[in-house]
């Protein structure tokens, strides 16, 4: 058996196994949106962002990447459709305890995509237990509808266009 290959086989595993730093920029696509990537978690599905802001982020990439269909990629218009704002808490075990629509401009289509698409995204990754208040972590997240109906986070978002 030739041997000479497994130097390289080792190399590349274990670049598979590298992970990003946690101040380490988030990559973007070609449109400039961050490229959606899998959350990172450890063994037991913990996230492994320890801030609230990061992990945040970890549940807007889940959210995004669950509902890839409905999410646009390029920046949103200059005037939305619709902006609704969702309050929401996880539990322990990653598991959507409650959300409610904190604002809105009263566009029940937008509503229901922005409740369902949290829904379709639970259960989340679980929140580091430093995060937990009460057994829980409290949330708040805004969804941006362009005129197609598609959307995107504001965690994730690039700045609206001009006109």
């Amino acid at each position: 058996m030739n041997t000479s290959f497994l130097p390289m086989l080792a190399i590349l595993v274990l670049a598979g196994c590298s992970t990003r730093p946690a101040d380490a920029p988030r990559e973007r696509s070609a449109g400039g949106m961050p490229r959606i990537e899998r959350v990172e978690t450890y063994p037991d599905a913990t996230s492994t962002e320890n801030t609230v802001e990061g992990y945040k982020r970890d549940l807007a990439q889940r959210i995004t990447e669950v509902n890839s269909i409905k999410v646009y990629t390029t920046r949103p218009q200059a005037l939305l459709r619709s902006v609704v704002v969702v309050r929401y808490s996880v539990d322990a075990g990653g598991r959507l305890l409650r959300s409610e629509i904190m604002r809105s401009n009263r566009d029940r289509d937008a509503e229901a995509t922005a409740m369902a698409s949290l829904r379709n995204a639970a259960p989340f990754p679980k929140p580091a237990s430093h995060l937990l208040r009460q057994g829980k972590v409290e949330l708040s997240e805004t969804w941006l509808f362009n005129n197609d109906g598609r959307f995107q986070l504001r965690t994730l978002a690039l700045p609206q266009m001009d006109q």
